[in-house]
């Protein structure tokens, strides 16, 4: 089969590779009908996630059709339409009983990043009756390529994590397919204000169209200055960072206000400097993690129900065979006016 395979940092090839096989007795096959790019694989070329290994199979979001099921595998039979997610959850560890299902014992974040991931003809998925969900017969498998991480990332990390509640003000650093995902499910809240920031106008104009209430653009306004004069010298109450770099981390802290929470959803790369000696005494509330996906059964029915629909994130549309096209793209966001890419088998 084909697939996108991580050379290295800065490095990547669409090359043969061959077709995974049921190695324990609870994997499935599948194969990938649509996948994408994740803001995380380019972290991983550049070399930020060193658990990374040359010849590893890059992508951890997708929908498909089973191939194959091992004996174990009770949920799912061939020809069955799936949600593939980010997680892999074994259901029985002791993590997995607490919906921590990111630090499973044997799985968590594991697919392009320590096994082989869905950027690819076909995927081996560990776990798969804890680690695929059925996709309903009319739903929109674009939409639903959100679900598989994004959505309940911006969900569970950002919203969730950082206690958002009606009438609070809101700062997501950020406007990118996370920083969005996060604009999106924090209106289940309903906050009083929501400030988008970031540096490409296109992304703060979608921003305004998904429920943003201001937008500042970095590079033409003092973010800390305009979020501080908007909410009167306070702060905002929940600051929300999506990008994993440390200037983005550093505005979120200057901007949240005493009692308020800063909530990291960002892949950091490099160390980030934190003002423990100002956050302390305002009684600041920090949370950063990798998601759980513990969300993703409601996030889909609020997605079939039309009370978000994430496929307008989508902005650019590929063929498998043309994913370096894909990745050129995606890789230059704010050139080409893109948020997700749906690449298509």
């Amino acid at each position: 089969m084909k697939a996108l395979v991580y050379q290295g940092p800065g490095n990547k090839e669409w090359a043969e590779k061959p077709m995974p096989e049921i190695e324990k007795p609870t994997d499935v096959i599948v194969k990938i009908t649509k996948t994408t790019i994740c803001g995380t694989d380019l972290h991983i070329l550049k070399g930020d996630v060193p658990e990374v290994t040359s010849g590893r199979i890059l992508g951890h979001e997708g929908v498909g059709i089973v191939e194959e099921v091992g004996a174990a595998v009770r949920n799912y039979r061939k020809g069955d339409r799936v949600l593939i997610s980010c997680i892999t959850s074994c259901g029985s560890c002791a993590n997995c009983k607490r919906q921590l299902y990111s630090h499973c014992e044997d799985g968590g974040w594991i697919l392009g990043h320590l096994i082989d991931g869905t950027q690819a003809e076909y995927v081996r998925i560990p776990h798969g009756d804890n680690s695929l969900y059925p996709i309903p017969e009319d739903a929109d498998e674009e939409a639903l390529v959100m679900l598989s991480d994004i959505l309940p990332t911006g969900f569970e990390i950002g919203v969730l994590a950082g206690a958002v509640k009606p009438g609070d003000a809101i700062a997501i650093v950020g406007a990118g397919p996370i920083g969005i995902a996060a604009l999106l499910t924090a209106q289940f809240y309903s906050p009083g204000r929501i400030i988008m920031v970031d540096m490409d106008e296109n992304r703060l104009g979608v921003s305004r169209q998904f429920g943003a209430t201001d937008t500042i653009r970095v590079g033409e306004e003092d973010a800390v200055a305009k979020i501080r004069e908007m909410t009167g010298g306070v702060g905002v109450d929940v600051a929300i960072e999506a990008v994993g770099v440390p200037a983005t981390f550093d505005v979120c802290q200057q901007v949240v206000a005493a009692g308020g929470h800063v909530a990291n959803v960002g892949v950091h790369g490099a160390p980030v400097e934190l003002h423990l000696e100002n956050l302390w005494i305002q009684n600041i509330n920090i949370s950063m993690g990798l998601v759980n996906t513990n969300t993703t059964p409601m996030l889909m029915k609020t997605v079939q129900s039309g009370k978000i629909d994430p496929s307008k994130l989508i902005t650019h549309r590929f063929e498998l065979n043309d994913i370096l096209s894909a990745y050129e793209v995606f890789g230059n966001a704010a050139r080409e006016k893109a948020l997700k890419v749906i690449i298509s088998a």
